[in-house]
């Protein structure tokens, strides 16, 4: 279950942001993101969970709601750590002050083991031959009497995923190997789920995971902290082991595989969305029938129309497809962006909202709440044919990030500044 988002406030983004001491939006289009909703749906995964550990997820620039400040609110506010998928991505987020755990889910290649030490990083073991890479390279460098860190690894285990980790019968032969190099330790056994929703898929895939550790004990190697359930598996019910790794549902969004499930322990769960999309007008112009709008016009006014330019598009991440399609919200009531979508713009028909004719004052929701009205990223995912992460990944750097809490702004990032 998804609540509505909050409204971050009545007020022009200048004057909110100018309030909070930041400075002003290179551009008339931002994303807003509620960390308010992010702390409240950490709570509620961890407590969906039976309170174990969280490691959520801020791989793809937080699911594109911002990798620092994201980071920055989820260890505030009780994550034990933060999960990436990629060494740069974890590297960016030491650069930007984040000094909480990090756990690069992907391998990262034997040459730049120095550097994942240095930045303090739990590294993956996937497979046999690039853990043997990895220590090599780490016990060279001690033996050229470089100073260089400790490292920890975590081993996955391949359940039936079919993307990464080593077979149950391996496991046993990678912590000896790990246990055996100087200098580096065994801190996690994970795997990862194929279709949470399915339980005779997750049960086999637990009952290989189980077989992993099984073998770790009767070998006498002691078993390290364990982690299975991301976003679906919690919201599922499956067991939250030692630790949890939510990604999509940290940002208020529910698997797309787990609409209509029939859990009681789902229907209980209450999200709330974290991102909105909006803009303000570059220019509101009233054009006669037979207009063409934008390039290769696949619109053309069929009378007298008032067209709002709002000045974000698919170099955005918003993207054609949602070319005559896709709706905005204004004063409260839905419009339709008409035309196609360009890299810097979208159009927006605003010949029948009521009252006064809509101005550049006036702000419109592509994504998020205005009034009664609600357009969701499920909403813009249907009309693409696509799921739920894409549409909020795809939201690219250039977009101005406004982060707020309590209804007041406390953060900006943007191409060139970072704020809060």
């Amino acid at each position: 279950m998804t609540a509505a988002p909050l409204d971050p406030g009545s007020l022009p983004i200048e004057e909110r942001l100018a309030a909070a001491g930041l400075p002003p939006l290179p551009r008339l289009a931002w994303l807003e993101l509620d960390l308010d909703a992010l702390v409240a749906n950490l709570s509620t995964l961890r407590g969906a969970a039976g309170g174990v550990a969280a490691y959520p997820v801020v791989k793809g620039n937080a699911y594109g709601h911002g990798a620092w400040p994201i980071a920055r609110a989820l260890l505030a506010a009780g994550a034990a750590g933060v999960c990436v998928a990629t060494l740069d991505e974890a590297a960016a987020l030491r650069e930007a002050g984040i000094e909480g755990p990090i756990r690069v889910l992907y391998p990262v290649p034997p040459a730049l083991v120095a550097a994942a030490a240095a930045h303090r990083l739990t590294l993956v073991a996937g497979d046999r031959d690039g853990l043997a890479a990895t220590l090599h390279a780490y016990a060279d460098l001690r033996a050229r009497g470089t100073t260089i860190p400790p490292i920890e690894l975590e081993i996955e285990v391949e359940t039936g995923l079919g993307r990464g980790g080593v077979a149950p019968d391996e496991v046993v032969a990678l912590a000896r190997a790990i246990e055996a190099a100087p200098g580096v330790r065994l801190v996690g056994l994970w795997t990862h789920l194929q279709a949470s929703e399915d339980e005779e898929r997750t049960g086999a895939q637990l009952e290989r995971f189980e077989r992993a550790t099984t073998a770790l004990r009767d070998a006498g190697v002691t078993v390290p902290p364990r982690h299975v359930a991301a976003s679906g598996g919690v919201l599922t019910g499956v067991p939250g082991f030692d630790a949890i790794r939510p990604g999509l549902s940290t940002y208020g969004i529910w698997p797309d595989e787990l609409a209509g499930h029939a859990s009681a322990g789902v229907a209980s769960v209450v999200l709330r969305p974290v991102m909105s999309i909006h803009a303000r007008p570059v220019r509101v112009a009233d054009l006669l029938a037979g207009h063409g709008i934008a390039y290769g016009p696949s619109f053309t006014t069929a009378r007298a129309s008032r067209i709002a330019t709002l000045p974000l598009g698919y170099g955005d991440g918003f993207a054609r497809a949602n070319a005559n399609r896709a709706e905005a919200l204004v004063r409260g009531q839905r419009v339709p962006l008409v035309g196609n979508v360009m890299m810097d713009g979208v159009s927006a028909d605003v010949t029948d909202v009521p009252g006064e004719p809509v101005t550049t004052a006036d702000e419109f929701v592509l994504m998020g709440s205005q009034g009664g009205e609600r357009i969701t990223v499920e909403d813009l995912a249907q009309l693409r044919t696509t799921n739920t992460w894409e549409v909020v990944t795809q939201m690219s750097a250039r977009m101005p990030r406004v982060y707020h809490a309590a209804a007041g702004a406390v953060a900006l990032s943007t191409l060139v500044e970072r704020r809060g």
